[in-house]
């Protein structure tokens, strides 16, 4: 099953992560893939709003991980500088996913063989300046709920099996 949503600026990019942060629970993983430039940070600023984040959220790419504290502890990686997956051992990935927050992971699509196996991926195009379309594939029962309920909380899908 894959869902679409489309948004018309950076901002409603953002208001669908603000969305997406009041249904998420403990455990949950979304993992992000799109262009330099698609949205995927613009995102997750979104969900980082709707959980309450307080602090300004930024692409972690140096970091590669940024943890940032709200209604539930918010794991934002981003796997674009790793080359092996092999190294998300250095980062306590598989602990951090299983541990008390969501996580977010930008670049997600470089190691799927790493990920769990349920998740939620979405891959963002870019259509134009503005526009992008996201595309949402849940892996499992948990992520696969998740998506239905949060296309429906963004007014309705664009569905294709």
């Amino acid at each position: 099953m894959t869902l679409t949503l489309h948004t018309s600026s950076e901002h409603a990019t953002e208001r669908l992560g603000t969305r997406l942060a009041a249904l998420l629970r403990v455990g949950d993983v979304v993992a992000l893939s799109g262009d330099l430039g698609a949205g995927k940070t613009h995102f997750v600023k979104g969900v980082a709003a709707g959980l309450g984040v307080p602090e300004p959220v930024t692409s972690p790419t140096f970091n590669i991980l940024l943890v940032h504290m709200g209604r539930l502890p918010l794991y934002h990686f981003d796997l674009y500088r790793l080359e092996h997956a092999e190294q998300l051992e250095d980062i306590d990935f598989w602990g951090t996913l299983e541990s008390d927050g969501v996580s977010f992971i930008e670049w997600g699509d470089r190691f799927p063989e790493a990920l769990p196996q349920d998740r939620m991926e979405i891959v963002i195009h870019r259509e134009d300046v503005d526009t992008r379309r996201l595309e949402i594939n849940p892996s499992g029962p948990r992520s696969s709920q998740l998506a239905v309920d949060w296309v429906a909380a963004c007014g309705g899908p664009e569905v294709s099996a």
